[in-house]
């Protein structure tokens, strides 16, 4: 294994997530030699401030690791500035990175395998990046491997390289001739047909996230994701307090994998698991409707409403 690819981790207003993935990646046993980069952003409204400054609290008291820098942001930048920015900062000094953002549980051995996967992909030029998050598909029982390919990244705990990063095109430059060509279009959604929607919603203003743009890009780019079949991650961070996902999280739920990931460079796309991801993440109905909503400034109101409603 070459040297341990630095943490970046991404906090904002949930000290107890934030303690919570601080505790599981503690028990990784590579955690002591690893190099741990926080980047802590400001709070958006007073409101927040409280919460804020109690995740910095336990942020400020972490050990553990083998240096730990912490980035404590003025003013609010958001999340999608705060990893494009932090992502840039870490892996132009490294060369690669695993980033974290605070509502994620680990599994005792996520970050050994996030570094056997940044070693084994680091020369597979059809690789954009690897994720420690197995979503809950089926998964044949003829299919033999630990892991597989994607059309689509995955923003919870995930790792690349800066030849990767340095591809990305932050400004949906060439937006115009995607949306206008088919084959782009069908290709983009073969990730799952909400990833077309976000991207619509990021182009006019009403969603701001590196994720979709990053997915953009990786579809321009005819890369892959490595995915593990059994999760080596759980996210919690589902619900008000969430950025941009406000629903319950129960589709996304997984059992924490701990058993070791046996890694191969022998990969190829397999048209039953990418039937069965792109089903996963295709819209339902009410995901269309939540979407329309979105984009007719009509979200919020929504929510307002069943928020009134229940009390």
């Amino acid at each position: 294994m070459k040297e341990l690819a630095p943490i970046a981790l991404f906090v904002y207003n949930r000290p107890t997530e934030t303690a919570g993935l601080l505790e599981s990646l503690k028990k990784n046993k590579l955690s002591k030699d690893s190099l741990l980069f926080i980047f802590s952003d400001a709070p958006r409204s007073p409101d927040q401030e409280e919460n804020v400054k109690e995740t910095r609290a336990i942020i400020n008291e972490l050990s553990g690791f083998k240096n730990i820098e912490i980035f404590q942001s003025r003013e609010n930048k958001g999340l999608a500035h705060s990893v494009i920015a932090g992502v840039s900062k870490i892996i132009e000094r490294y060369g690669r990175i695993i980033v974290l953002e605070d509502d994620l549980v680990l599994a005792n051995d996520f970050l050994e395998y996030m570094n056997d996967a940044l070693d084994l992909y680091e020369k597979n030029d059809s690789i954009w990046t690897v994720t420690g998050y197995g979503p809950p598909i089926n998964i044949g029982e003829d299919y033999k491997s630990d892991v597989y390919l994607s059309y689509r990244g995955c923003s919870w705990g995930w790792g690349t390289w800066k030849d990767r990063w340095e591809k990305h095109d932050w400004y949906l430059s060439d937006y115009n001739q995607f949306i206008s060509n088919p084959n782009l279009i069908k290709k983009f959604k073969k990730g799952g047909n909400d990833l077309l929607e976000m991207l619509k919603l990021q182009k006019i203003g009403k969603l701001d996230s590196w994720a979709i743009r990053s997915c953009y890009s990786q579809s321009k780019e005819d890369m892959y994701t490595v995915y593990p079949v059994k999760s080596k991650l759980q996210n919690i961070g589902f619900g008000e307090s969430s950025t941009h996902c406000t629903s319950s999280g129960s589709k996304y739920k997984t059992e924490l994998y701990e058993n070791k990931i046996i890694l191969t460079n022998d990969l190829d796309l397999n048209n039953d698991i990418i039937y069965e991801f792109k089903k996963y993440y295709d819209l339902d109905l009410i995901g269309k409707i939540g979407y329309f909503l979105k984009k007719n400034n009509l979200y919020k109101f929504f929510r307002w409403t069943k928020s009134y409603l229940r009390k």
